[in-house]
């Protein structure tokens, strides 16, 4: 089994000091960087927008891991992409036309990415699955970072991981809210290819022994 890809999320770092967030994830042994992006309508929480990812691309080499909360998410991707961008997932409970959505994302050279909240069922996605770089799987209801984890969401993981069996289909399989040392395993256990870990991370005394953690192996 290939080791699962850590995507600590920047929703948990200090705002106040964003490089030392991106050199703390640099060093930890995780591959991507995950950026939440909220407009406190789609969810209740605002973050921060595609400047943000743009003042944070030079100091990380890693992959960029957009995951827009937003409504009409189509306003936003051509500023994500010119930001650095790398995968750009949205909400298909968000979009109209998700796959036109899809289409304009890969035409802007980034990878695709469609999510789930907790009550979507995996369904409404089917018809989409081949047209994705990434699910996102949502494990909590989105809005606020710290949150335990649904551990009925991870089915949703495990439908996904057959359709894309039976499909042989190439895209990701991420989880994100409420992974840490204790739930990872059964993320691991359910499929995951990615896992997003904000508080998890950023409280973490020693970031590097966790990620490893994470991943399955002894720290």
């Amino acid at each position: 089994m290939k080791d699962c890809i850590i995507a600590p999320s920047v929703l948990s770092a200090n705002f106040s000091n964003m490089a030392a967030a991106a050199a703390d994830i640099n060093a930890s042994g995780a591959q991507w960087v995950h950026l939440d992006v909220m407009d406190g309508k789609f969810v209740p929480n605002l973050t921060f927008g595609p400047k943000m990812a743009q003042d944070l691309r030079p100091l990380s080499p890693l992959i960029f891991d957009v995951h827009l909360m937003v409504y009409e998410p189509e306003a936003l991707i051509g500023e994500f992409a010119r930001a650095g961008a790398d995968y750009i997932t949205f909400h298909t409970e968000a979009a109209v036309h998700s796959h036109r959505l899809l289409q304009s994302i890969h035409s802007l050279g980034k990878k695709a990415g469609i999510s789930i909240v907790p009550s979507t069922p995996v369904s409404l996605i089917e018809e989409l699955l081949p047209f994705v770089d990434l699910v996102l799987v949502m494990t909590v209801n989105p809005g606020f970072g710290g949150q335990t984890i649904i551990p009925e969401c991870l089915e949703k993981v495990k439908k996904l991981k057959m359709l894309r069996e039976k499909g042989n289909w190439p895209f990701l399989l991420s989880v994100d809210g409420g992974i840490n040392e204790t739930t990872a395993s059964r993320a691991r256990e359910a499929g995951v290819d990615v896992m997003v870990a904000g508080a998890a991370f950023f409280n973490a005394p020693d970031k590097s022994a966790l990620v490893r953690r994470l991943k399955g192996h002894e720290a």
